[in-house]
């Protein structure tokens, strides 16, 4: 009974990350990557207008990565997630009026403070814990499924909603009903962000981690083995910050990993631009592109959660390899070729190619810190010094990709900015390969009498 008790409780818990770690992100990036040409009209803002805002979310969030490790390996992940939430639903209620150009500056800031400062870093200390020792791409692995099979299904509701705001088709619609249909889409993200922030405070609730941050769980559902180093945690006084920061900053592999998160959270940042691709290049309506990002985002949990248990079988590094060919060859595909309007078996099968790839990369990523040995002590600290790297293309990436866009109008546009995609997908393939080089020497040390 105490078993069943216990498993249930890990359940419990890890509903509570995945509720947590999706919802914190739909207001400031669904809305934008489902519905981009309505939002593009109704913020009347252009390509790179949008982007410049999503910037400044890169520049707040980048500032407050940092910062935010320490403060996870500090405080308790319950009431650093929860006040998270419930600040950046508040954001939501400003998102529906429709600020316009400078107000969605200020908007994408106050997001990158809600979203990140108070919140990556506890996400992802909290997730390495559940996973213990030797679960590690299951624990990430169904993080990142489960986050986006939620995304998915939020989508897939969303676009519904969306289409039956235009029973005439979105041709004919006025610009007040796609108003009154972007802003009930918001406020639906809105309250479902809000929801989270209650579940997951209760979803963690009586946790070690609100008197011993970092810990999960009671005792009875714990392994051995990670038991033994949440003990010797409590018994040593936590790594002061600059010694940790300083014992991150040695380590080689840290840096490899930052890199292929660079790369990885670059493709996926492209994948916000997937439905105006499919708009400008292959001629489909604003209902339709919703529909085919949304179909791309159910992968999502399927990639993510496979990924991860490929990892664990054959090593995390090895999987990131052939992940990181699959989407280069993805990209290369919609550079180099020209769109048949209405083509959209071709469209939807390379976006389903690209989709397995990077969201199975991002089950894969954090997994790394484990293969490399990174010491669970400073873990916290570890994810803000890669997140600081690894997640800079929140600053770049859609402003690029607005810059080539209003510059070439039409497929020109977009092939330049899959060009771009692709020398990124190339230098991913050669970080995670390095890493799986160096991981593998390690392991050939270790074995070595």
């Amino acid at each position: 009974m105490l078993q069943s008790m216990g498993k249930t409780r890990r359940a419990f818990y890890m509903l509570g990350l995945i509720l947590a770690g999706e919802a914190v992100f739909a207001l400031p990036f669904h809305v934008a990557r489902f519905f981009r040409p309505t939002v593009l009209e109704v913020f009347s803002m252009s390509a790179t207008e949008l982007g410049a805002a999503q910037g400044i979310y890169g520049v707040v969030a980048m500032l407050a990565y940092f910062p935010g490790g320490p403060l996870a390996d500090r405080f308790p992940a319950r009431t650093l997630l929860a006040a998270s939430l419930w600040t950046t639903a508040l954001g939501g209620l400003y998102m529906a009026s429709f600020p316009g150009f400078e107000g969605a500056l200020l908007l994408w800031g106050f997001f990158g403070v809600t979203t990140i400062l108070l919140f990556w870093a506890a996400l992802i200390r909290a997730t390495r814990d559940w996973g213990g020792r030797d679960a590690q791409g299951r624990a990430y692995g169904l993080l990142d499924s489960g986050r986006g099979l939620l995304a998915a299904g939020l989508a897939s509701l969303g676009v519904l909603l969306f289409s039956f705001s235009f029973p005439e088709g979105y041709g004919a619609a006025s610009f007040e009903d796609k108003q009154q249909a972007l802003r009930l889409i918001i406020l639906g993200y809105s309250a479902v962000t809000a929801l989270a922030g209650l579940i997951v405070w209760f979803a963690l609730a009586g946790d070690r981690s609100d008197r011993e941050p970092g810990t999960v769980g009671v005792q009875s559902e714990i392994r051995p083995e990670v038991r033994s180093e949440i003990r010797s945690k409590i018994q040593s006084p936590a790594v002061p910050v600059g010694a940790g920061i300083a014992e991150v900053a040695r380590l080689p592999a840290v840096w490899l990993q930052a890199v292929v998160i660079v790369c990885a959270y670059v493709a996926y940042k492209g994948f916000d631009n997937y439905s105006l691709f499919a708009v400008q290049a292959y001629r489909l309506d604003e209902v339709e592109a919703a529909w085919v990002v949304t179909l791309g985002s159910w992968l999502r949990p399927v990639a993510a959660l496979a990924a991860g248990l490929l990892g664990d079988r054959y090593t995390i590094s090895r999987i990131t390899v052939l992940a990181f060919t699959l989407l280069l060859g993805s990209n290369l595909f919609f550079a180099a070729t020209t769109p048949v309007p209405g083509a959209v078996a071709i469209l939807l099968g390379n976006t389903l190619v690209a989709c397995a790839a990077f969201f199975g990369l991002r089950g894969l990523y954090y997994a790394l810190f484990e293969e490399a040995r990174v010491p669970a002590a400073v873990t916290g600290t570890a994810v803000g010094l890669v997140s600081v790297i690894g997640f800079t293309p929140d600053i770049f990436v859609n402003f690029v990709a607005g810059l080539l866009i209003d510059a070439n109008p039409g497929v020109a546009g977009h092939q330049h900015f899959f060009w771009f995609l692709s020398a990124f997908s190339a230098l991913g393939l050669l970080a995670s390969y390095g890493l799986m080089r160096m991981n593998a020497g390690r392991s050939v040390g270790r074995s070595t009498p």
